[in-house]
């Protein structure tokens, strides 16, 4: 299997066991003051008919990003978010890294004049859309079966008046079934929550993607540590990035290279189960760690971060 196969599984296992994006969609939307113009590049985290919720790269804040007949939706193929063909809204999917322009709206959302997003990044969160619509199912399934203990409950309390030596076992079982499903349904809905546990930076040489031996015993440090935790729950996120030298998409490329480098070395290695991963990418010269005016802070640049996440949907903290 190649390495690039690994991107099918939500922003980018040690990532997940390591990190799967530092994202977490509990926080309060940021609100956009009605009229202010704002440009946010980030990853669609939650999606509805007419809008989506966008958490930033960092993420460091998330927006409520409202769509409409005018929005302009386009993919790129040239360069980072330049031109592109057209798509309508439906192809906004979670987990999609999109910049998005527009202004503030009465409701302090952030109403989109447009979204440019890369033609690899719509591929790579159609793949994971397709995994995470089988749990979607499972959750509804899950509301249905709460509807129907909760008569099974009241069944057996109208049973318990006339068998009174079954109250309190038929009232117990009856909870425990509600309770159970309310834990399944929580667990499901929780999927798309995170909280960060640590991150570790992984420096790479000029224009290359290859770990170097200070690159692989960072991780090998990282792993040693993460054998001693209780990892329930966690996920990881590989996110790669470059210095600006060249041009952005060649960075974006090469980042994407190194993040997928550090992904077969923890499977190759560590045997990281692919489950754990959130997807993965490449943001290029997006982010900077410190200025690309000096030799030290283009090397601070060159890097990959790898992302312990707490998923609170899988380690039941709802």
């Amino acid at each position: 299997m190649k390495i690039t196969t690994y991107r099918l599984l939500g922003v980018s296992a040690l990532a997940l066991i390591l990190t799967a994006a530092g994202t977490s969609l509990g926080q309060s939307a940021t609100t956009v003051p009605d009229g202010q113009e704002a440009k946010v590049l980030g990853i669609i985290t939650a999606r509805n008919a007419d809008s989506f919720k966008l958490t930033t790269l960092d993420n460091a804040m998330t927006y409520d990003v409202a769509l409409s007949d005018g929005t302009s939706v386009k993919t790129n193929t040239k360069g980072v978010f330049r031109g592109g063909k057209r798509y309508e809204t439906s192809y906004l999917l979670r987990g999609l890294r999109v910049e998005v322009e527009g202004r503030g709206n009465a409701d302090g959302q952030l109403s989109a004049k447009s979204v440019r997003f890369n033609e690899q990044d719509l591929k790579t969160a159609q793949s994971l859309e397709s995994r995470f619509a089988p749990l979607e199912a499972q959750a509804a399934s899950n509301t249905e079966k709460i509807g129907e203990n909760a008569d099974r409950i009241a069944a057996a309390e109208a049973n318990a008046k006339k068998m009174a030596g079954q109250i309190d076992e038929n009232t117990a079982l009856g909870q425990a079934a509600l309770a159970q499903a309310d834990r399944a349904n929580n667990r499901i809905n929780g999927l798309d929550e995170f909280d960060p546990i640590k991150t570790v930076v992984v420096p790479f040489a000029t224009g290359s993607s290859t770990i170097g031996p200070i690159g692989r015993k960072t991780i090998d440090d990282a792993a040693a540590w993460v054998k001693t935790q209780n990892t329930k729950g966690w996920v990881v996120a590989v996110v790669g990035f470059a210095d600006s030298t060249g041009r952005s998409a060649a960075n974006k490329t090469l980042s994407e290279r190194r993040a997928n480098s550090v992904i077969g070395y923890l499977v190759s290695k560590y045997n990281l189960p692919l489950h754990r991963l959130v997807q993965p990418f490449g943001a290029g010269a997006d982010m900077p760690v410190d200025t690309n005016e000096t030799s030290a802070g283009r090397a601070a640049n060159r890097r990959v971060e790898i992302r312990l996440l707490l998923n609170k949907g899988i380690a039941d903290k709802q």
